[in-house]
């Protein structure tokens, strides 16, 4: 199971799940008592502005995205062999999972979407997409624009695809040297300050305090982290991998195919949007994927648990 991250909210998501099965309706009951505000009139009624507001963002995207797997979990009795989640996504999975409690990640999401917005006056930072240039030539991109301002690597999507995050004068610097290295395309992307790089430190340090007093529970299912490609292990300090994945780039193929060596042979993203899946179909054309967040996508799900 996959687990969405930021840009693949919008307004409506989940209420058809909210609408058909009592486990959804208390997923959103309980992020709604725990943030004390309500969260289905949000993702339902929400304007895409409203959304879009990284605080309501992470919140949101988890609430619908744990509500799915509710449904699925409750209603139809799958479980996945692993998970994985991009970014905000990876609360999804360890709650999913069993390692953090609904309530807390809920609280603790809102926090890091207001420490992370707050983190880089709005217009100071940038992402982009670089497509089709090899990650040492992005990575060279980056080091040449340098000299301008914090960028780097932050998201290693796959397929050719990797994102860079940083100081808005630098990342198009960077998007300049890359294209003159050889990359097809250099997007500008509509994000609301730089995710997953240095100018994130003040966020990971303001929330630090937040995550090391949610209690961890055991693991029902291998989660593979961002920062390391790797499943958490026995004796892994969740909250200290979380913290650094605030400025760690997301190593999204890697995870895949670390997912594909634990026996992953079918994907599904599970939650608003269908980014991850597309991703997946960049990392490997044959992969099998698939989405689910409406009721009308059960019975595919349930044919993809069966193989």
């Amino acid at each position: 199971m996959l687990f969405p991250g930021q840009a693949s909210q919008f307004p409506g998501m989940g209420k058809e799940l909210y609408e058909a099965f009592p486990a959804a309706r208390e997923v959103f009951q309980e992020a709604s008592d725990a943030l004390s505000q309500d969260v289905a009139a949000l993702c339902f009624r929400g304007t895409e502005e409203e959304l879009r507001m990284t605080e309501n963002t992470q919140p949101a995207i988890f609430t619908v995205s744990v509500a799915a797997f509710r449904v699925l979990s409750e209603e139809l009795w799958i479980q996945p062999a692993c998970a994985a989640g991009h970014s905000l996504g990876e609360y999804s999975a360890l709650v999913a999972a069993g390692v953090l409690p609904l309530a807390d990640a809920a609280r603790v999401l809102r926090s890091r979407g207001k420490y992370m917005q707050e983190a880089v006056p709005v217009g100071e930072g940038a992402m982009a997409a670089i497509l089709g240039l090899p990650q040492e030539k992005v990575e060279e991109a980056c080091r040449r624009a340098s000299a301008l301002g914090v960028v780097s690597p932050a998201n290693f999507n796959g397929g050719d695809q990797i994102v860079i995050s940083g100081a808005a004068k630098a990342v198009a610097a960077a998007c300049d040297a890359a294209k003159a290295a050889g990359a097809k395309r250099a997007l500008p992307l509509p994000v609301s300050a730089p995710f997953h790089c240095a100018l994130m430190l003040p966020a990971a340090e303001r929330l630090s305090s937040e995550l090391r007093a949610v209690p961890q529970g055991p693991f029902r299912f291998p989660v593979v982290a961002n920062v390391t490609a790797a499943p958490y292990v026995a004796g892994d300090v969740v909250a200290e991998i979380l913290v650094r994945q605030i400025v760690a780039p997301v190593r999204w193929e890697e995870s895949v195919r670390v997912m594909q060596g634990m026996g992953a042979d079918a994907f599904l993203e599970v939650g608003p949007g269908k980014v991850l899946a597309g991703l997946v179909r960049r990392i490997d054309k044959e992969a099998t994927v698939s989405t689910f967040c409406y009721p009308s996508e059960m019975d595919t799900a349930v044919e993809l648990s069966l193989g």
